[in-house]
């Protein structure tokens, strides 16, 4: 998983289970150039082990001592650390900032059932929120009401005062058509925190040689949308240019809530794709989301210039859309 929350709750539920005993350490609030992001996690072992992070080295080790003690004693900590302009500077700032940092040994303040439901519902990629008071920990998890959070990725403390973590899937991107603009497109996309999965029932276009350590299928498009299931955290890019291998993708993701459907061609290759998909019956508000010509228009020439629109389109489509 790409997203900042991955693995500290898999791990602390593992060490828990265990018998090591475990707490974790989440941000909840941050002012200034604090390094890490609200909702980054770190996990304590009751020996002594940590994984991950919440300040990128600053203040780890004061919250594992905090995390040990909370531990002993079964009680949540809200902690708040000052970071340094030179602490900053040594993990890449240029400047300091502060970070409250929420503590919760699970069993005792954070419930060993949340916390199997969380693992259970990232696994199952289903978008959770852990919504708690952060002065005492101990949440419950909800799957709505938090629509704008969700979409932004930002978890944080809301008017009320409640802390919300989100926890949203991984984000993916299903590339149909393994051509050489995808060479391009498929590891800027993972170095922007997408899960690329490519699709060519071409063999001498899908091959591990071309697109080494990748996820291929080399199903039909339509049976490939299937195995794969489009949700809102799923973005479709279609390279072909081939409507035999296009347009089957198309048709199931429509009927999904991809988050973004986007189509290579010319003007007039969109018009001629929008004529089939309205033969086919779908309605000119399903046609509408799909973005064709694919990319911003940036005057992109070249296989890697067409892949740098197509991912900020991608991008500005996830983080702007209403």
């Amino acid at each position: 998983m790409n997203n900042h929350l991955s693995g500290a709750p898999e791990l602390a539920l593992e060490w828990h289970r265990a018998g090591r005993g475990a707490v974790l350490a989440t941000v909840v609030e941050t002012w200034g150039s604090a390094p890490r992001r609200v909702g980054a996690q770190m996990v304590v072992s009751g020996d002594g082990q940590i994984e991950g992070s919440v300040s990128g080295g600053c203040v780890e080790g004061a919250v594992m001592v905090e995390a040990l003690e909370a531990l002993e004693k079964g009680v949540s900590r809200l902690l708040e650390f000052g970071v340094s302009d030179g602490d900053a500077f040594a993990v890449g700032l240029a400047c300091g900032g502060t970070i409250r940092v929420m503590v919760e040994p699970v069993g005792v303040i954070l419930s060993e059932q949340v916390l199997a439901d969380l693992v259970d519902a990232r696994a199952e990629r289903r978008a959770v929120a852990y919504v708690c008071d952060p002065e005492k920990g101990g949440g419950r998890l909800v799957s709505g009401g938090f629509e704008q959070r969700f979409r932004m990725d930002r978890s944080g403390i809301g008017e009320d005062g409640r802390f919300v973590a989100i926890h949203n899937p991984p984000l993916r991107v299903v590339i149909v058509g393994a051509v050489h603009i995808a060479q391009d497109f498929v590891p800027m996309a993972r170095i922007a925190g997408f899960d690329p999965i490519l699709v060519d029932p071409r063999s001498a276009f899908g091959s591990d040689a071309r697109f080494p350590g990748e996820a291929i299928l080399d199903d039909w498009p339509d049976d490939a949308m299937d195995a794969i299931g489009l949700d809102a955290r799923t973005a479709l890019v279609l390279l072909t240019h081939d409507p035999k291998l296009d347009d089957p993708a198309l048709h199931k993701a429509l009927k999904s809530n991809a988050f973004y459907l986007g189509a290579l061609g010319s003007k007039r290759t969109h018009a001629k794709r929008v004529e089939r998909l309205q033969e086919a019956g779908f309605t000119h508000s399903e046609i509408e989301r799909i973005h064709g010509p694919i990319g911003l228009d940036i005057g992109a020439a070249g296989p890697s210039e067409i892949a740098v629109s197509i991912l900020s389109e991608m991008i500005q489509v996830l983080r702007k859309s209403t």
